[in-house]
């Protein structure tokens, strides 16, 4: 077999099995450093938020039965330091979640151009994904603290984030396949239309219906929840293309040196 074949390249053997190994400890560390940095930055709002939502239920409460409808609305099932360590197992369990997803499609990729050195890609790859999936559904339906919003819109709200999602996520897909298309064409022409995809796909988030409850919200303690929530998926994105990057760099190394040897 040719050394130049792209079976004998080191970056070219890359099973399912080690992609996967390589995207749960990626994810699972993403995840933690995502609970950690939201339980000790983003909790502190939250609470505020809480308290915040729970004077202004009372100040409505003008009768006894809206009293006591808000007290059964606010009555927690879990204490708030129940909650503190479910959002760090919540967010290492999604990132594992997102570390299998991320695997698969890496893998998919990968069979396309097996060549690709793995820490460039890795970033590219973390990069859109955190467009598609964190940051273009973030712009269009931004995230609000705890206790605002209707609990009958519930269902359609959930509903109009997985739709960003799904856009976000099929339209960098189709940014990839607008780059890879024009492999042919200069570099500029090639970036300034994938750019150009990218900013059509964000447009098309706002056809979908706004959001419709309001946020009776102090606005710096809104903008400060949501900057540090956005915050908290940079950190989870960051950490998880370092580690996979990184696990691919010494999957390749170990390689070629087990080949040398």
């Amino acid at each position: 077999m040719s050394p130049d074949s792209p079976a004998a390249s080191p970056v070219a053997s890359s099973p399912v099995l080690s992609l996967l190994g390589r995207g749960l400890a990626a994810g699972g560390l993403g995840g933690l450093a995502a609970g950690l940095f939201s339980l000790l930055l983003a909790e502190p709002l939250m609470d505020r938020a809480i308290r915040a939502e729970e004077a202004r239920s009372q100040a409505h409460a003008h009768d006894d039965a809206a009293a006591a409808n808000a007290v059964q609305h606010h009555e927690e099932l879990f204490s708030r330091s129940t909650q503190h360590s479910g959002l760090v197992v919540a967010l290492v369990v999604a990132g594992l979640a997102i570390g299998v997803l991320c695997a698969v499609a890496y893998a998919l990729v990968h069979r396309r151009d097996p060549r690709a050195a793995p820490w460039p890609r890795a970033l590219a790859f973390c990069a859109a994904a955190f467009l598609a999936v964190s940051l273009f559904p973030a712009l269009r339906y931004p995230a609000n603290p705890p206790g605002v919003g209707d609990s009958g819109t519930v269902g359609d709200r959930q509903t109009m984030w997985l739709a960003a999602v799904v856009i976000g996520v099929l339209g960098m897909f189709l940014v990839w396949q607008v780059y890879v298309r024009l492999a042919a064409r200069p570099q500029p022409v090639r970036q300034l239309a994938a750019a150009g995809t990218a900013v059509a796909v964000l447009a098309l988030l706002w056809t979908l219906p706004d959001n419709p409850d309001p946020v009776p919200v102090d606005a710096t303690l809104l903008w400060d929840f949501r900057v540090l929530s956005l915050a908290s998926h940079v950190v989870l994105w960051a950490v998880f293309a370092a580690v996979f990057g990184g696990l691919g760099l010494r999957a390749v190394r170990g390689g070629a040196a087990a080949r040398e040897g």
